[in-house]
C-alpha cells in the first residue's frame, strides 16, 4: 500500500515538473518586451495586439528622420511555428508596408521584411534591451 502512494506522489511530482517546463518554453519564447537594433539605432517594444505581437518603436538614436518614436512597425505578427512570427513590417524610410516575419532564439531576434512573394527579403538582427 505504501509503494503505491509513493508512486502516486511521484506521478504528480512528475506532472508538476513537465507543466513547469512547458511553462519555461513558453516563457522562452516570448518576444514581448523592449529590443535593441544590431547598429544600435533604434529599439522596438513588442506587445500583445489581440491573437497577435506589434511592434512599437520605443527609442531612435536619430530623431530627426522619418522615423518616430511610437511608431508601430509591425502589425499583427501571429505564430507561424515555434519562435516564428508571420505578419505585416512597416519600413518608414520609404513608407511601405511590406510581409514580415520574427524569428526567436534565445536571446537573439530576427525580423525580416519581404517583397515578391518572398523572393527578395532585408532582415535586421535585434537583442533583449530587457
Amino acid at each position: 500500500m505504501r509503494f503505491h502512494k509513493i508512486s502516486a506522489k511521484a506521478v504528480l511530482l512528475g506532472f508538476a515538473t513537465l507543466a513547469l517546463a512547458g511553462t519555461g518554453s513558453a516563457l522562452a519564447q516570448d518576444v514581448s518586451g523592449t529590443w535593441l537594433r544590431d547598429t544600435g539605432a533604434s529599439r522596438v517594444r513588442f506587445v500583445k495586439c489581440g491573437e497577435a505581437m506589434c511592434g512599437t518603436l520605443a527609442w531612435l538614436k536619430d530623431t530627426n528622420g522619418l522615423a518616430k518614436v511610437g511608431q508601430r512597425i509591425f502589425y499583427d505578427m501571429k505564430p507561424s511555428g515555434a519562435g516564428k512570427w508571420s505578419g505585416s513590417a512597416f519600413n518608414p524610410e520609404d513608407g511601405k508596408t511590406y510581409s514580415g516575419t520574427m524569428s526567436l532564439s534565445g536571446d537573439a531576434l530576427t525580423t525580416s521584411g519581404c517583397v515578391l512573394g518572398g523572393i527578395i527579403c532585408r532582415s535586421v538582427k535585434w537583442t533583449r534591451a530587457n
